[in-house]
């Protein structure tokens, strides 16, 4: 667009108390932003509010900055993918958003902008998953990407950047062509900065092999109210949305609700009764969302035909031929078996001394087979 085309669209989306449904029956009403603000009070209030109508007449005050921060971004065209604005009635808008009874007047897009999103799974959980349900989100993530799926989130701490680097190891093992994003990091902050901080790699490689979307104007800081609004996009995206570790008031279930009320599907993955992170998903289970305890459960409740028969816990449910017998398994691992286990109450189950025991627990956890959960817990990990 040019650069009274993307100043209008601006001016529309910063002008006070005009929120995305006021300015999409503007849009209806007089064809395009530009057009808008070509009318009179008289005809505004036609369609708007006369707070609505007073506050079109005024041009924001940042509205400059606005125009010449966005433009700049841009007009710089990253060597490995694509900075975009997508607006309501753009062809390259995701028409999964119009789903949404306030979607998005536009959209900042930073990646493969030539892809689309095919058909699409959101992972969504805790910021602080157990170890074994940072485990579960990557192996997940990986194995719907092998299978064709993108998987969406959030690109925040725990479930959400777990399913995106496992996604990015699924797009990059698949042997389809991509014409797809193999995963969609859905953002609560301007796409002119990364939150959190810790995660600057991970949106450089989801940029290179899928997409990052924002309809926050650059600038944008992480307010807390953005993340709780933006999960309705991650909803909208995913033909279904699975959560994988939630306590009972957490932003997961509000996604989870958000699929509910857009008919979409809702899909948990089961834990330990003594984890309060596994809390959320028990609530849904039985509200009747899918119980989840393999990739090929979420494709058969999707109705997606796979290309790969998936089964993450094979070895683990079932035995597997590469993986060994039960008996080639650390002794200390069986006795601890799948929940989070205290010292103590390992003690007694093996009867080892505690310096033996504390030795087994230590070489187990260098070797990835176990993780430390708070309070002194600990737990199994899934071999990879």
């Amino acid at each position: 667009m040019d650069k009274n085309e993307l100043r209008a669209w601006l001016r529309l989306s910063l002008t006070n108390g005009v929120g995305n449904d006021a300015a999409r029956r503007l849009l209806a009403c007089f064809g395009s932003p530009q057009a808008v603000f070509e009318q009179t009070e008289a005809a505004l209030r036609q369609v708007a509010t006369p707070e609505q109508a007073q506050a079109l007449l005024n041009v924001p005050n940042e509205l400059a900055v606005h125009c010449i921060r966005t433009h700049q971004w841009l007009m710089h065209q990253p060597d490995t993918h694509s900075h975009a604005l997508w607006t309501l009635g753009d062809p390259h808008y995701p028409p999964e958003l119009l789903q949404l009874t306030d979607p998005p007047l536009m959209i900042y897009v930073a990646g493969q902008t030539t892809r689309t999103l095919g058909n699409a799974v959101a992972i969504v959980g805790s910021r602080n998953p157990t170890p074994q349900g940072a485990q579960t989100a990557e192996q997940f993530g990986e194995a719907l990407c092998s299978s064709g799926l993108c998987v969406v989130s959030g690109l925040a701490l725990g479930v959400d950047g777990a399913a995106h680097k496992g996604a990015l190891r699924g797009g990059a093992n698949a042997t389809a062509n991509r014409l797809h994003w193999h995963t969609v990091a859905v953002v609560g902050t301007g796409l002119d900065r990364v939150y959190p901080r810790q995660h600057q790699t991970l949106a450089g490689q989801i940029a290179l092999h899928g997409l990052l979307i924002s309809e926050y104007h650059l600038g944008t800081a992480p307010l807390a109210h953005h993340f709780p609004k933006r999960n309705r996009i991650i909803a909208a995206l995913g033909l279904g949305t699975l959560v994988v570790e939630a306590a009972l008031k957490s932003g997961s279930l509000i996604t989870a609700k958000m699929a509910l009320d857009l008919n979409h599907e809702v899909l948990a993955i089961p834990g330990s009764i003594h984890a309060t992170q596994s809390h959320g998903c028990h609530a849904l289970i039985r509200q009747g969302a899918k119980l989840v305890e393999n990739a090929q459960d979420v494709l058969e409740e999707l109705q997606l035909a796979p290309q790969q028969q998936v089964n993450l816990f094979a070895d683990a449910l079932e035995g597997d031929e590469d993986a060994g017998s039960p008996s080639d398994e650390h002794p200390l691992l069986t006795h601890m078996g799948f929940a989070p286990v205290s010292l103590d109450a390992l003690q007694a189950r093996c009867g080892l001394d505690t310096a033996t025991l504390q030795a087994q627990l230590l070489s187990l956890e260098l070797d990835g087979a176990l993780g430390r959960l708070p309070g002194g817990l600990f737990q199994r990990l899934a071999v990879a």
